[in-house]
């Protein structure tokens, strides 16, 4: 299977729609963002709670309506709002060479419970644990996450195009207690598109910290670190610092050609349809017994069934610099044919992942089973940040373990490794 890049903390799954550039602790100059919240009719709201996505800031705004969030690197950034009463809203925000302040107006949530009971579904438990698959994930770390207010999450399955979409009307309050997290997540989008088996979610994450006790603290610690290790944030940061290979990355190039063992399709299609005209009797005579139409019926379906492409992986190490360049300061870029093919040779697949999560590359025989994902460009070029943020998640999709790892397996966008977080 393969997923959509919403989030790059497995952000993709992942992850969510992540737009930052600078991690915290570089060295950077710091700004500050400020603002004030009201209501449709203009007035201040108080009480308000102010979020940096993807990080652990937050404030809340005072009894004008006013906020501030101080100590913020130069990027691109997305403000979370929430309120009670009102619908959750992202603003997002340029930081260059000076703070930043900006208005925020919050609609009504007009949402009523009359509405939700007409739109009863009788197959929302089904679709919830759909959601929670796909979304949480199926990771270890997923066993011990939890959505604490799922009555805000609404279903719609799209019988003839085969998706499941999922919206909410509040902020989804998830508990990870294998990571020690508390996550606040505006839902942007969820589908789930079963013919081409693809998943696609965006969101905001905000992160809190769960209380613990000391030794709880220290196995969450561990956890967050094997979490972040061979990640799509962490693959993408060594990529901008040149690091890949330092950091125990190899990286392929996949492509794909067209299978000449599979003959054209207006062939194999007129091929069924003459042999399925009015007048050709299937004759069903048992087992180890056909007929020269079934045998010819079934030899044009299997011609059907042949992959129309195949991959083919180029053994050549790709180097860094020249597969990224710097076009804009704070961001890089870069765009490919194919797909960039990732070997974590720091982290090993589980029996599990292999025998049964269906994200498992095919690999060379010579190569150990070293955790493996792959990234295609839907719509490039790619722009990244030094925290391992992309710019627009929509231009990329990930496949592999990257793919398997969810929202269960993320850490802030401004997680150290190999440092105690406070």
């Amino acid at each position: 299977m393969i997923g959509y890049i919403s989030q790059m903390m497995k952000w993709l799954c992942c992850y969510t729609l992540l737009l930052f550039c600078a991690l915290n602790g570089f060295g950077q100059n710091k700004f500050h963002i400020s603002g004030t919240i009201k209501d449709g009719e203009g007035k201040p709201l108080p009480g308000a709670g102010v979020y940096l996505s993807g990080y652990k800031t937050a404030t809340v705004s005072d009894g004008n309506g006013q906020f501030m969030l101080t100590n913020i690197a130069a990027g691109n950034y997305d403000v979370l709002i929430q309120m009670m009463g009102y619908l959750p809203l992202s603003k997002n925000v340029l930081i260059s060479d000076k703070p930043v302040k900006i208005e925020v107006v919050l609609k009504d949530n007009t949402i009523q419970l009359k509405e939700v009971v007409i739109k009863a579904d009788p197959n929302r438990a089904r679709y919830l644990e759909m959601f929670r698959e796909y979304f949480i994930g199926k990771t270890p770390n997923a066993e011990k996450c939890k959505i604490l207010n799922p009555q805000v999450i609404q279903t719609e399955y799209d019988k003839e195009r085969k998706i499941l979409r999922v919206t909410a009307n509040e902020f989804l309050l998830i508990e990870n207690k294998s990571l020690g997290y508390r996550i606040k997540y505006l839902l942007e989008y969820f589908e789930r598109d079963f013919t081409e088996n693809v998943v696609y979610y965006a969101g905001h994450p905000y992160f809190e910290e769960l209380p613990g006790s000391g030794s709880k603290r220290r196995s969450w610690f561990q956890k967050r670190e094997i979490a972040y290790a061979g990640s799509s944030q962490h693959f993408f940061r060594s990529l901008y610092q040149n690091t890949t290979k330092n950091e125990g990355f190899i990286i392929h190039k996949m492509m794909s050609i067209p299978n000449r063992n599979r003959l054209p399709d207006s062939l194999i299609n007129a091929s069924i349809k003459r042999l399925y005209k009015p007048g050709n009797t299937i004759v069903r005579i048992g087992p180890g017994f056909s007929s020269p139409l079934n045998d010819s019926i079934s030899y044009w379906l299997k011609q059907r069934a042949v992959p129309k492409s195949l991959n083919v992986l180029d053994r050549s190490e790709v180097l860094t610099d020249t597969l990224v360049a710097q076009l804009y300061k704070d961001v890089k870029t870069m765009n490919f044919n194919g797909d960039l093919y990732v070997i974590n040779t720091r982290e090993r697949e589980s029996e599990d992942y292999t025998a049964f999560s269906g994200h498992s590359m095919t690999r060379p025989l010579d190569v150990p089973n070293y955790q493996i994902s792959t990234l295609h460009i839907l719509k490039g070029p790619i722009h990244f940040y030094a925290n391992g943020g992309i710019f627009n998640p929509k231009s990329v999709l990930l496949a592999g373990f990257w793919a398997y790892e969810k929202i269960a397996d993320m850490v802030p966008m401004d997680y150290i490794p190999n440092t105690k977080e406070e």
